[in-house]
Order: structure tokens, then sequence, then C-alpha cells
């Protein structure tokens, strides 16, 4: 990599480290017991994830609100809390992926409109730098950004991340660096 992809990547981190920070999000050293508990704490977490997904307020919590009605119906056969958080994050994500399809059938019929769905106090909160990291992750294509979203917003490994998203370790990494390269064009135009 050179000298301006790492500075790229750098940005990402930061925006995204800065999007985590606002957003309470970090890696929980002691995993809730309950599905009562798994709500309160991963709730507005998810949605967040979802929102950077479907740039939707309104479809990101009826992403999340499907992931966790799943939960509820599978709750008896997961192995532990770890396992449900998990389940909710692949949930969420392939919920964000079924959200994008419909939209794209249902703009194949319409005309298409483009709706920044940001709340103000997330925008206002954004330096300049990290509004254009975030305004060039939508233009990425899809697998691009859940990649990006899941590894500097989700703080989640290449494992986690290959989870999730139903791809390989060895995909998530060249995804990953594709998306890093693009995202640079994108600020750079």
């Amino acid at each position: 990599m050179g000298g301006d992809s790492e500075g790229i990547e750098r940005s990402v981190e930061k925006t995204f480290g800065t999007l985590r920070k606002l957003d309470g999000v970090h890696r929980e050293t002691q995993q809730p017991l309950s599905l009562e508990d798994i709500y309160k704490q991963q709730r507005m977490r998810m949605v967040r994830l979802a929102i950077l997904l479907v740039d939707d307020i309104s479809s990101a919590e009826d992403v999340v609100q499907e992931a966790f009605t799943g939960l509820y119906r599978n709750w008896s056969g997961l192995r532990d809390a770890n396992a449900a958080i998990a389940y909710l994050r692949t949930a969420v994500v392939n919920g964000s992926r079924s959200m994008l399809r419909r939209r794209k059938t249902a703009r194949e019929y319409q005309p298409p409109h483009q709706a920044n769905a940001r709340s103000a106090e997330s925008l206002a909160m954004l330096t300049a730098e990290h509004q254009a990291v975030v305004d060039a992750l939508g233009k990425l294509p899809r697998r691009q950004r859940e990649v990006l979203v899941l590894r500097y917003y989700g703080n989640l490994s290449e494992a986690e991340i290959a989870e999730a998203t139903g791809v390989s370790k060895g995909t998530v990494k060249s995804t990953a660096s594709r998306a890093l390269e693009a995202l640079q064009k994108h600020i750079a135009s």
C-alpha cells in the first residue's frame, strides 16, 4: 500500500472511531445474559450499524426490529449471549441487503430519489473530513461498504466480518483493500 492508501485508511479509522465514541460502541468484556439485556445494550448499536448500511433511519429501525424478532424466535437454540450478538449482527447485515434489494426493485418502477437520512446532530458533530468520508462511503458498492462499516465502525475482526457477511476471510481482506482505494478516489474527486 502506498502513502495515500495509508492516509485514507487512517482517515476511515479516525471517522469511524469518532462515530464509535459518539455512539458508545466498544467491545464488551462481559456479555449480557438475557434477551432483555441484549436488547437494552445492543439495540441502538445495531440501529446505527444498519443506518450506515442502508442510509435511512426508518429502514434501519425496521431491519433491527426484524433481527430482534428472529432472535426471539430462535432464542432457545442459541449457545450463549455471544452467539446471540453474532446472530443479530448477521441478521442486520442480511436485512440491510434485503432492504437495499427491495429499494433497487422499487426504483426500477419509479424515478430514483436521493434522501439523506442522517440526523442533523450526527452531521453537526462530524468535521468536514469526517463528512467527506461518510459521503464517499455512500458511493461504494454494497459489499465494500459493509466490510468497511463492520471493520471500522463495528470494530470487528476479519473472521467476525466474514461470519457476518457470509464470505471468506480472504474476500473480506481484499474487499477492504479495494474499498479503501475506491474511497480514496471518491474523496479526491
